[in-house]
């Protein structure tokens, strides 16, 4: 009786053992896969941030720039992406040292809507967002925000001759959007924009926020120099 009751306990501790066994091998394999696509997102933003510089018709995107405390940049925004009738894609934000100039980031979110206005055409786009005011920064180190609400938002113009219109702009955040190949506004009022979290940890291997990687700046990553040095080389800056 002694031996089967003991055979018994052991039965039960192995799975218990080989349970406790794999969740840190699960929990490394999830953060490798983490560290992945953080790693392809910011060279993704990297593409994304190119193609709007050449194009012919982003001349006041160029301007804006210049001026730019920071930039949001989302190289899929996809319709459908979270659930029917939603849209979502994730994005990296950098951010500009108000007395050195130097870029910082980047940071990971997520950006989902019930309906963007696709004003370009199209089911999914390339989203760059600039903040122009210390309020846009702001608002982005928050956990979430949403655009419209919490701070304000405006479609940048498109096209030749456009940059004259951008004396005109206001708000503390500009979009400008790419869908087909075309150049065009979108609509982000309602659009929720979010930490994740995840993909920063894993980014920088430690727990950090956004604050520690653009306000702090305790955070730093050699993947992202690519990114940095083409933002810097147009928008000013090191």
């Amino acid at each position: 009786m002694k031996t089967r009751n003991r055979s018994f306990q052991t039965a039960r501790i192995i799975p218990i053992a080989a349970v406790l066994f794999l969740i840190p091998l699960m929990n490394a394999l999830i953060f490798a896969d983490d560290a992945t696509e953080s790693i392809q997102l910011v060279e993704k933003a990297r593409m994304s941030f190119e193609n709007f510089l050449k194009a012919g018709e982003m001349e006041a995107f160029r301007n804006l720039l210049k001026e730019a405390r920071g930039v949001f940049i989302a190289p899929q925004i996809l319709k459908g992406a979270f659930i029917i009738g939603a849209s979502g894609g994730s994005g990296v934000f950098l951010a500009r040292d108000r007395e050195t100039g130097k870029w910082a980031g980047p940071a990971f979110y997520t950006m989902g809507e019930a309906s963007f206005g696709f004003q370009a055409g199209g089911q999914s786009s390339e989203v760059i967002l600039l903040a122009m005011t210390e309020r846009g920064v702001t608002s982005l180190l928050a956990s979430s925000l949403k655009l419209g609400a919490d701070v304000g938002v405006a479609a940048g113009p498109v096209g030749v001759g456009a940059a004259a219109s951008t004396a005109n702009l206001s708000a503390d955040i500009i979009s400008f959007a790419r869908s087909k190949g075309l150049y065009g506004g979108i609509s982000l009022d309602g659009a929720i924009v979010k930490v994740r979290e995840k993909l920063n940890n894993a980014y920088y291997k430690k727990k950090v926020t956004p604050v520690d990687i653009l306000v702090s700046r305790t955070a730093v990553s050699q993947e992202s120099s690519g990114l940095i040095e083409a933002i810097s080389k147009e928008a000013g800056g090191k």
